[in-house]
């Protein structure tokens, strides 16, 4: 059960009644809308977090074929389009 006040449900039902829904319907929804936002949040600050702890560029991007990072980061989107053709093109065998 939740209370709300008089105005709340005074919206809700205009709300339900322009879209064609019922007042539980709207409150199922803004619960799964506020609790997926809460979701997507806590995966923005693990992913800052992670970037945090290992950032790009510098050493982070050198592997044992040199620093593929810079390389990748250097070539212009022409240049990727060109990469890409050629790939899709190639015999892969």
């Amino acid at each position: 059960m939740v209370q709300l006040n008089d105005g709340l449900v005074r919206r809700l039902d205009e709300r339900a009644s322009r879209t064609g829904v019922s007042r539980s319907h709207l409150i199922r929804e803004a619960i799964e809308a506020y609790l997926a936002s809460d979701r997507e949040s806590t995966i923005d600050q693990k992913i800052i977090d992670g970037y945090t702890r290992m950032p790009q560029g510098g050493a982070h991007d050198v592997d044992e074929w040199g620093d593929l990072g810079a390389w990748v980061t250097g070539l212009t989107v022409e240049q990727m389009r060109h990469l890409d053709q050629e790939d899709a093109e190639a015999d892969p065998w």
